[in-house]
């Protein structure tokens, strides 16, 4: 590459892409050395599909791009990240077999004669996991074993190393805890002092008032807006993103608790969950709050079945009667049904359509003598599309080309297909847009009217304060306290959050591939 032209360190021109039918349409965008571009839109707006041809990871339909002034084609994403342009996506490009420093040097494994250096590999991935406060996990633990949170820190240090000049950030917080945010918005600044343009996806509008000099908002696959950040409030973008307004208040509709539907006691795993225990009844939301590595998707797999509990038992129906869950086939048969966080590595089958994918779970209405009924498929499907507003091509779409949040939605549909009385929610709403959001919180409460009793695990506090009943606060495996709607506070809710530590500071004691979580 030649040297850059001034200020301009990328610059895409006419750029469309099209699938079954057209997501991008005539983008033209310039990202500047040292500088924080936000984009933002809703779900299926074309936000993943722009940043994934930038990155290398698809290639335009139509239009051109340019790299430090010279024409830029890159073929895939290793292309990309030779000349510098790395991506940071949702779903995550770690390899859960390899510990945390062969992720972060896997294509550069320091050597000598031909074996790999151990102790120059373990202080390189020492280094780099310090510059976003990865100290406490050691090198050596397996990326499987750490949750979704660190594996986000660790997919961002990875970028984060050798030469970068253009860094995609495709909502990197969606799974972090405060101190996590804090360290990064640290490493963007830096970045930005050494010159790397940054391109910041996110629908968490007061970071990106936070980070960035200008906003892109996309919508329906086209640019309706490249502006000064300073320019707009929260509404006005939110407008923007969704072509409508959206009121402040959100009404759930009115709730009609019953009886308890589903009761946990004593529940625990070794020393991820320790003696839990709850109830939660007919028409009601119950949310769980705690930080990563607190428990709480551990604790929703137990209940399932996926994971085998240590201790305690599990009740269900109406009147209550202690069930036995070894695998989740035990638990649907029992009404129960899991929503995981990992939509793309438990969630969906990424290169079968949508009718497909929605079609799982439901075989027993779709096909007879082990034969697939197609039409009744399709139709399962439509109907689902219709009713989470799932934006695609129809049934035959295949699911890899939706965006996060329609990928989400699908998850979705395909229990609501189902008559589960108790719905286990793992981060219903991470990676989707405000409007998308209140979509599905309006979803929860027709849910709860119908009697389904709904357990919500999320990292955002506000939105548990905004839709549940009650909220149990899980800290280093345990069940610290519950809280009723009323007598609640943001306060609270962290104290107890972090009361589980107070003897036992995890930011501080070294994590061995054992405990890590």
């Amino acid at each position: 590459m030649t040297t850059p032209v001034a200020g301009v360190a990328l610059s895409v021109s006419g750029i469309g892409k099209t699938y079954t039918q057209p997501v991008l349409s005539g983008i033209d965008l310039t990202l500047n050395r040292g500088e924080v571009l936000a984009l933002t839109g809703e779900n299926g707006a074309g936000k993943s599909t722009l940043s994934k041809i930038i990155g290398g990871l698809e290639t335009p339909t139509t239009g051109q791009m340019q790299f430090n002034g010279q024409p830029y084609t890159p073929g895939s994403r290793a292309q990309a990240e030779r000349v510098g342009v790395r991506m940071v996506m949702q779903e995550l490009n770690l390899l859960p077999t390899l510990t945390v420093a062969e992720n972060l040097f896997l294509d550069n494994l320091p050597s000598r004669g031909g074996w790999i250096s151990r102790k120059k590999l373990r202080q390189a991935a020492i280094e780099a996991m310090a510059q976003v406060g990865l100290e406490a996990i050691d090198p050596d633990t397996l990326v499987g074993e750490l949750g979704v949170g660190h594996q986000q820190m660790v997919e961002i240090a990875r970028n984060l190393i050798g030469d970068c000049h253009v860094l995609i950030l495709d909502e990197p917080t969606a799974m972090l805890t405060g101190r996590e945010v804090e360290l990064l918005f640290v490493q963007i600044a830096q970045l930005q002092a050494r010159g790397v343009a940054i391109v910041y996806i996110s629908h968490r509008l007061e970071e990106l008032a936070r980070v960035a000099q200008r906003i892109a908002v996309l919508r329906d696959g086209c640019l309706v807006c490249v502006e000064p950040m300073a320019n707009y409030d929260s509404q006005q973008l939110v407008n923007l993103m969704v072509g409508r307004e959206l009121g402040d208040h959100l009404d759930m509709g009115s709730r009609q608790r019953g009886e308890p539907v589903l009761q946990v006691k004593g529940l625990g795993r070794s020393n991820k969950v320790l003696d839990v225990s709850f109830e939660v009844r007919k028409g009601e939301i119950f949310g769980i709050s705690g930080l990563i590595g607190a428990g709480r998707t551990e604790l929703l797999r137990l209940i399932y079945g996926a994971d085998t509990a240590d201790s305690g038992s599990v009740a269900v129906g109406s009147p209550l009667q202690v069930v036995s869950i070894r695998s989740p086939v035990d638990a649907v048969k029992q009404g129960i049904a899991l929503i995981t966080e990992d939509r793309k590595g438990e969630g969906l089958l990424m290169s079968q359509s949508i009718g497909a994918n929605l079609g799982l779970g439901n075989m027993a209405r779709i096909s007879r003598a082990g034969v697939v009924n197609g039409i009744a498929q399709d139709a399962l499907a439509q109907r689902q599309i219709d009713a989470m507003g799932i934006r695609s091509s129809g049934p035959e779409q295949i699911v890899a080309q939706l965006s996060g949040g329609n990928q989400q939605k699908v998850v979705i549909g395909r229990w609501l297909e189902r008559d589960c009385t108790v719905l286990l929610f793992d981060e219903p709403t991470r990676g989707i847009d405000i409007g998308a959001k209140f979509d599905i919180y309006r979803l929860l409460g027709e849910l709860t009217r119908q009697g389904k009793a709904l357990v919500v695990v999320s990292s955002d506090l506000r939105e548990l304060m905004l839709i549940c009943d009650r909220i149990g606060v899980l800290s280093a495996g345990r069940l610290i306290d519950t809280f009723e709607r009323e007598s609640w506070s943001q306060e609270q809710l962290l104290a107890a959050a972090f009361a589980g530590y107070q003897k036992h500071d995890a930011l501080l004691t070294p994590v061995t591939p054992k405990d890590a979580s």
